[in-house]
């Protein structure tokens, strides 16, 4: 769908037979009413001639549009191009919706991503419709209407939450964006207010979603302490800016459920991101599965499973580190290792349900460790000590705006980092959709299995896959008997929980 804004006769197409795929790819504004949808809104499709087309939701907000009440727009999927794309505008933003420019302001995120302010805006006004401040304060308007149709906070306290600079300007943004008053927003949500800090919203998803293979991987890998499966739902701690939190995220037909516990709820926007990129929910998966379908090998792969997303994280340095532990043993080997790594250097966390215990350790506090305070074997402590101490002095780009060919280079020049590895942070850490772990044993077996050749001429076959390779292992992953292909049982439900 690149390109799509292009061709404004498709995007009508699109809209007019409301096709839920292109949610989050556009957005249109009625000149007429004054109001942008998804395209898969239900309400009467406008004339032709009325219509403008949006590549984002900010992009409809500043040209003077405002949300549909019935569709509601800001909430639908994100843009599968900004995960599938390695570009400046792309990692541009998956920084923004990560929060850097309300931690750091757009200078700072210019300064991230190596271009002046003036160019980086140039960029992305001539993409995406809107500058970086345009698409903070979109996401920002999208938190505050969370938070009021989710918690019985003031409106005063939601605005600082939300991360507005004044009352003033909350309520006017609320107004512009929604076509309603804060209370007026409160009044139509229907909900009944939480007063225990929890958050409850749901995540929505292009379809397919083949949530069995992405929350059976989660499971199956869960460290005791930071992660566990419980009641049908994976939990976890999640290290935000303002404080540790806890997230409770299970599979619906059409969404997922997501629970936020926050410290302090100016970390909505990016907890929901990491979730989101977690369970690669903003993915493409009709475009994926038919590139991939045409290799007959895979097609009898995607036929009875269609949907497959590749586990990402919610913290790149903290998979880089899992991954490095993980090399050359067992699941369950690398979720022991783990918790011990975690329960001599992680921080505590208390979690009033029971059952987490911790949050990961930063490179910061990894690097902090005396020798014999963390137990691993010499070589791979070594190794750890190497990339946490190459993250933790910038010298190693591991996070959401990475540029990916900058880190698969500086991994390589890591002793005990081999290609395996690398590969596997570049999937599931940086989020490219082209890596491939390909001397994984998973691989291999599902390979011989499929009739498929081993090795380098693998490497060779997997070329016509490209550029989804990495979904393309999750479906030769999926091909073998290895748990993190289902929901767990109850015997492995009680495994995945904190000792």
């Amino acid at each position: 769908m690149t390109g799509l804004l292009d061709d404004p006769d498709a995007c009508y197409r699109a809209v007019s037979s409301r096709d839920a795929r292109f949610d989050g790819w556009l957005f249109t504004g009625v000149r007429t009413t004054g109001i942008y949808c998804r395209p898969s809104c239900p309400a009467m499709t406008p004339k032709r001639g009325n219509v403008t087309f949006f590549a984002s939701a900010a992009a409809a907000q500043h040209a003077g549009f405002r949300a549909c009440k019935r569709c509601r727009p800001d909430a639908s999927p994100g843009s599968p191009a900004w995960d599938a794309r390695a570009d400046v505008v792309a990692r541009a933003m998956r920084l923004i919706s990560d929060g850097v420019v309300d931690r750091t302001g757009v200078a700072g995120l210019a300064d991230r991503l190596g271009y002046s302010v003036r160019q980086l805006e140039r960029l992305l006004v001539a993409e995406v419709g809107a500058g970086p401040l345009a698409l903070a304060r979109a996401q920002r308007a999208q938190q505050a209407r969370v938070l009021i149709e989710t918690t019985d906070l003031p409106f005063a306290a939601v605005a600082f939450a939300a991360g507005f600079a004044s009352i003033r300007q909350f309520n006017d943004t609320v107004q512009r964006v929604f076509g309603t008053t804060p209370t007026g927003l409160r009044r139509r949500s229907g909900r009944s207010a939480d007063g225990s800090g929890t958050i409850a919203l749901r995540l929505p998803f292009r379809s397919p979603f083949h949530a069995e293979g992405v929350f059976g991987h989660l499971c199956a890998t869960a460290v005791p302490g930071v992660e566990e499966w419980r009641d049908g739902g994976y939990r976890r701690v999640l290290r935000l800016e303002h404080g540790p939190a806890i997230v409770t995220l299970a599979p619906a037909p059409s969404w997922v459920s997501c629970v936020l516990r926050l410290t302090d709820l100016r970390d909505l926007a990016s907890a929901v991101a990491r979730c989101r990129r977690l369970l690669d929910l903003d993915a493409d998966p009709e475009a994926v599965d038919a590139s991939l379908g045409e290799d007959p090998a895979l097609g009898a792969l995607i036929a009875p499973a269609p949907g497959r997303r590749v586990p990402r994280t919610v913290d790149p340095a903290e998979l880089a580190v899992r991954a490095v532990l993980g090399q050359q043993i067992s699941t369950a080997g690398a979720r022991t290792l783990t918790a011990r790594v975690v329960a001599v250097a992680g921080p505590t966390v208390t979690d009033p349900d029971g059952g987490l215990t911790h949050g990961f350790p930063s490179p910061s506090e990894l690097l902090a460790l005396p020798d014999d305070a963390l137990p691993l074997p010499a070589r791979r402590r070594d190794t750890v000590r190497r990339l946490t101490g190459a993250i933790d002095e910038g010298r190693l780009e591991v996070d959401v705006g990475a540029d990916w060919e900058r880190p698969d280079a500086g991994l390589a020049t890591i002793p005990g980092i081999g290609p395996w590895t690398a590969s596997t942070i570049a999937m599931r850490a940086l989020g490219d959709p082209d890596a491939f772990p390909a001397g994984d044993l998973g691989i291999t077996t599902a390979a011989g299995r499929l009739g498929l050749p081993g090795g380098a001429a693998l490497v060779t076959h997997s070329q016509r896959w490209r550029p989804w390779r990495a979904y393309a292992t999750q479906y030769l992953w999926g091909a073998t008997d290895h748990p993190i292909n289902r929901y767990p049982t109850t015997e492995e439900d009680l495994t995945c929980r904190a000792s």
